[in-house]
């Protein structure tokens, strides 16, 4: 989803059984155990990528000796600002804590807030025409420039960083951008199948396990499945979407998302990773106890890679911070470290990808 999340009524029925969908997830917390600050020097950046400018930040290595490699990092998908965070999950980090293993390994990045997040706002946009997928495409490429040309930067030796909803970005940006193609890509916890066959399958397991928990009844269930297949096979056909939709959909399937959702859904993963470049180097990163992307999904990703590390980090979730669902064990974002395990592989990856 780029912009809204879910009803309150399917946060407290869906999100209180489990995660919702690609960028929710677990709430605030008052301390962050992850909070050393990035080894670098960091500085604010504003671009023009579409209707109005982008911000983000420009993060550069630390006592880097002459220019050095350079990295886009794309959010997942919701209104996920540049650090990878989002009002459902407002301490995940994610993005921040790519760029802090990319600054210590000696690779400059940008992050931005892309449309609908962070200081870049919604009101770009055109609700009455509809939400487009070019609109972040634009800004992805508006962005991918933005860093190329930063002084500090090598553009010969760019790569692209995709986190979820951003890996599809990711995919298309050796094919999109006009000048220094990504030498590799890092595609993190990426969706393997259909956008709206993902969102198929959360919302069935996210419907049941809240019917299990007692905060849906069975009725419920069914209205939910059946109007989101019958939504999803309408945005599909090229017609508008139903009058009326289950409740615990709303956000969700919007008549001014149909564009964005239509484009975006078209777009195989496993036939993009085909129609990569040949010789473009990719890093693939899923963990293992991912509640969002399934592993069957990252299997089938790989089948349309030539050239592709996988690394399954071990008991790490959807934003890569450690996991433990035993009694007891920390579920707040800002209590979990952010996985160990995703520095040595990124590393590894960059010694021979730039």
């Amino acid at each position: 989803m780029p912009f809204r999340l879910l009803s309150g009524r399917a946060v407290g029925a869906l999100a209180a059984a489990g995660t919702l969908l690609f960028s929710a997830g677990c709430g605030n917390g008052e301390t962050d155990v992850q909070s050393p600050g990035i080894e670098g020097e960091e500085r604010e950046v504003s671009f023009e990528g579409g209707p109005a400018p982008l911000h983000g930040t420009f993060t550069a290595p630390e006592g880097a000796d002459g220019p050095v490699p350079g990295a886009l990092i794309i959010s997942g998908s919701g209104p996920t600002d540049r650090d990878g965070n989002s009002p459902m999950r407002p301490d995940a980090g994610t993005n921040r804590n790519f760029a802090e293993v990319l600054s210590e390994a000696g690779v400059a990045s940008l992050r931005y807030d892309k449309v609908g997040s962070g200081e870049t706002v919604t009101g770009q946009a055109d609700a009455d025409g509809g939400i487009g997928y070019e609109l972040f495409e634009e800004g992805m490429v508006a962005a991918y420039a933005e860093l190329a040309a930063q002084p500090e930067v090598d553009p010969s030796r760019l790569l692209v960083l995709g986190h979820s909803e951003g890996a599809l970005f990711a995919l298309r940006a050796p094919v999109v951008v006009e000048e220094h193609p990504p030498a590799a890509l890092v595609l993190a916890a990426p969706p393997g199948e259909r956008y709206l066959d993902t969102i198929d399958r959360q919302l069935t397991e996210q419907a049941r396990r809240a019917e299990s928990a007692g905060r849906l009844g069975e009725e419920e269930v069914a209205e939910v499945l059946s109007d989101s297949r019958y939504a999803i096979s309408r945005i599909r056909a090229g017609e508008p979407l139903p009058g009326h939709l289950a409740p615990e959909l709303d956000g969700l399937f919007e008549p001014y998302l149909t564009p964005f959702l239509r484009r975006i859904d078209a777009m195989d993963p496993m036939e993009l990773a085909r129609d990569l470049p040949g010789g473009t180097e990719t890093l693939v990163l899923w963990g293992t106890a991912d509640a969002h992307i399934a592993e069957s999904d990252v299997d089938r990703l790989m089948t349309g890679l030539d050239n592709a590390t996988r690394v399954d980090i071990d008991q790490a979730d959807h934003v890569f911070r450690e996991y433990d669902d035993s009694p007891g064990a920390a579920a707040l974002d800002a209590d979990r470290p952010f996985s160990a395990e995703v520095a040595p592989a990124l590393r590894k990856f960059l010694d021979s990808a730039v």
